[in-house]
């Protein structure tokens, strides 16, 4: 896959859902929540500013995130669900 996106945004392959809790009880797919930790793919340039400056982005490609339930823009690259969402909608980089 070849994709960089514009500006601020990043492409996100969200982490696979959870199959058991903690105490082992299986999760069935009707009550499956969608997860909002997953890995950065692509970053863009960075974010033009007022003054034309561009300022880069702190996330980088490889990185752990957490994102908000709702954030983003749902597409499928090479049969694959990824996100596309700003770095605003970043709630935090997990080392």
């Amino acid at each position: 896959m070849n994709i960089r996106p514009l500006a601020d945004r990043l492409v996100v392959k969200r982490l696979k859902e959870e199959e058991k809790t903690k105490g082992g009880i299986i999760i069935p797919d009707t009550a499956k929540e969608k997860p909002i930790e997953g890995t950065v793919v692509a970053v863009g340039n960075g974010k033009v500013l007022k003054d034309g400056k561009v300022q880069p982005l702190e996330v980088k490609a490889g990185s752990r995130i957490l994102f908000g339930k709702y954030s983003g823009t749902e597409v499928k690259l090479d049969g694959e669900e990824h996100i596309i969402l700003r770095e605003d909608d970043v709630l935090a980089i997990i080392d």
